[in-house]
């Protein structure tokens, strides 16, 4: 990936997934979300949740954000349990969306952050690049629509895929 031909550096990649985005336009789905992610709930426990942070909805309704959240392939069905004459699901995060901005002051601490494991990350580019290009253009071959959008940075969107979800891995293992 290279710069584009002024003298203003390219600094960061802000990835927009059409799916994520249309599944977490409605904000209580990126509430619901985020207490998914804490652990596995029924839909009446996210209702609870919900209600605890100020959320005034039906229950049907909060049921309806998990079905989207689930269709999307945000959210699985992880757990089913018997009773009272029914199946009760309960429902887990397998994304996690984070709504922050850094504050200018961190420039030069993320600087000093990304100039120590920058070695490592070309290392790891590189690597992929050598071992995994037939995969990563069989890949960008199925996510480009026509031959107009040959253009786009499929192959940026594969590997920092790749290593978002890597890294979502080793620091859940820490």
């Amino acid at each position: 990936m290279s710069d584009s031909d002024t003298d203003h550096p390219l600094d960061d990649i802000a990835i927009r997934d059409p799916r994520v985005s249309d599944a977490i336009d409605e904000p209580m789905r990126a509430m619901i979300l985020d207490i998914l992610a804490e652990e596995a709930r029924t839909a009446g426990e996210v209702h609870g949740c919900l209600a605890d942070r100020g959320i005034d909805r039906t229950e049907n309704t909060v049921r309806h954000h998990i079905n989207e959240l689930r269709d999307s392939g945000l959210v699985d069905v992880v757990r089913f349990e018997e009773g009272r004459g029914g199946t009760t699901k309960y429902y887990h995060a397998n994304t996690i969306v984070l709504s922050y901005s850094l504050p200018d002051s961190a420039d030069a601490a993320v600087e000093e952050m990304i100039d120590a494991v920058e070695p490592q990350i070309t290392d790891a580019l590189d690597l992929l690049t050598a071992e995994y290009e037939a995969s990563i253009e069989e890949i960008t071959m199925e996510m480009q629509p026509c031959d107009h959008c040959r253009n786009q940075k499929y192959e940026t969107y594969v590997l920092l895929t790749v290593l978002r979800r890597a890294f979502v891995r080793a620091h859940r293992q820490q």
